[in-house]
């Protein structure tokens, strides 16, 4: 059995540890230290009985478990919050609850900001391409993959038969391959 002394010298010796390994673990200084504070309140409490030798491995395992706790009390925080901040949000014009949810991987929300630059760039190089053709492909092409029309809507939109509208797209789409390429765009 560890006597006041000991379970004192103990948690004195063992603290800055505890504190570096749980500050790398939460990445906040402040939750570390009430982790940590918590863990040996935890190891006094329950098992200052214990022998001088056992203490290590049970204060190793209370700090482990106190970490999870926390990750499991921010995760369900990050979820009401995530959920009132959507209901609130309701009466603001440009609010999209779907800004609110974590982004999944493989969607634009989850790209490095490398992969969000890069992706930019080459938008604006489609962009400009798409700027440079002429007038009546620019309109076909963009009804038809812009805005999802199907070729008879275009063409009673353009005034043109379905025919021109299939000939304006394939050009514009030749023309925005071969610019591309020439870039070193491949899509």
């Amino acid at each position: 059995m560890a006597s006041d002394k000991e379970l004192a010298d103990f948690l004195a010796g063992v603290e800055r540890r505890a504190f570096k390994q749980t500050v790398y673990a939460v990445r906040d200084d402040d939750a570390s230290l009430d982790i940590v504070q918590d863990a040996m309140i935890k190891l006094a409490e329950k098992y200052g009985d214990r022998t001088p030798a056992e203490l290590p491995l049970l204060f190793q395992r209370i700090l482990q478990n106190t970490m999870h706790d926390y990750f499991r009390r921010q995760k369900v925080r990050n979820t009401w919050v995530s959920l009132f901040s959507s209901l609130s949000g309701a009466d603001d014009e440009d609010f999209d609850p779907l800004e609110t949810f974590e982004a999944e991987s493989g969607s634009p929300g989850a790209e490095s900001s490398e992969q969000q630059m890069e992706r930019a760039q080459v938008l604006q190089l489609i962009d400009d391409e798409i700027q440079k053709l002429p007038a009546r492909q620019r309109e076909a092409f963009l009804m038809r993959y812009w805005e999802d029309m199907d070729v008879a809507e275009t063409a009673a939109a353009m005034g043109c038969s379905e025919g021109s509208v299939k000939t304006h797209c394939s050009r514009a789409t030749h023309t925005l391959a071969q610019a591309l390429k020439a870039k070193g765009i491949t899509l």
